[in-house]
């Protein structure tokens, strides 16, 4: 076996291991939002201007879904596990977008009291935990976007369903 073969190898062995660790670290794997959920999401948003915060931007692909959307926002991406962080930047830096930035931090760490919007898709036990910190910290008004799993304990504005294979859920809170 040729030495580039093998270093390719041992690299992408190593990117493996890095999202499999950041995997159990976090609690989920990251995980992209559907084309369906996120067409469907883009469809309902308000109209808002301001700062919005993706929770666990993954991969990137929503929050560059919502960077076009709201072309007048601040969107900035939030997300710890190395591999999906390196690769929406790198996209980042391929794309025109400037009202995005990704940041490789844990939300559960940034205050959030200048969103106007939050965005997430996080599974049940960071959503229990997300609950108290935006009541702490969100300004009264601000909305909450999350799909697939709700808020426990939060009555939504809005619920809507996607005509997708799961029936996917679209929760919209007002603070």
């Amino acid at each position: 076996m040729s030495d580039v073969i093998l270093l390719c190898l041992l690299v992408a062995a190593a990117l493996v291991v890095s999202i499999v660790v950041w995997t159990i670290k976090n609690g989920i794997s990251p995980m992209p939002t559907s084309p369906k959920v996120k067409r469907r999401l883009l469809e309902i948003l308000p109209v808002v201007q301001g700062r919005i915060y993706e929770l666990g931007s993954g991969w990137g692909t929503l929050a560059f879904s919502l960077s076009r959307h709201y072309p007048e926002a601040q969107i900035i991406g939030f997300e710890t596990s190395p591999v999906p962080y390196w690769i929406s930047k790198l996209c980042l830096n391929l794309s025109s977008s400037r009202n995005l930035t990704f940041e490789r931090r844990d939300f559960f760490n940034v205050e959030l009291k200048d969103a106007t919007m939050v965005v997430c898709y996080l599974y049940p036990g960071a959503m229990r935990k997300l609950g108290e910190k935006l009541i702490q910290e969100l300004k009264p008004g601000a909305l909450i976007i999350s799909h697939t799993f709700a808020l426990p304990g939060w009555e939504p504005k809005a619920t809507y369903e996607v005509d997708d294979l799961y029936r996917t859920k679209i929760y919209i809170y007002v603070r």
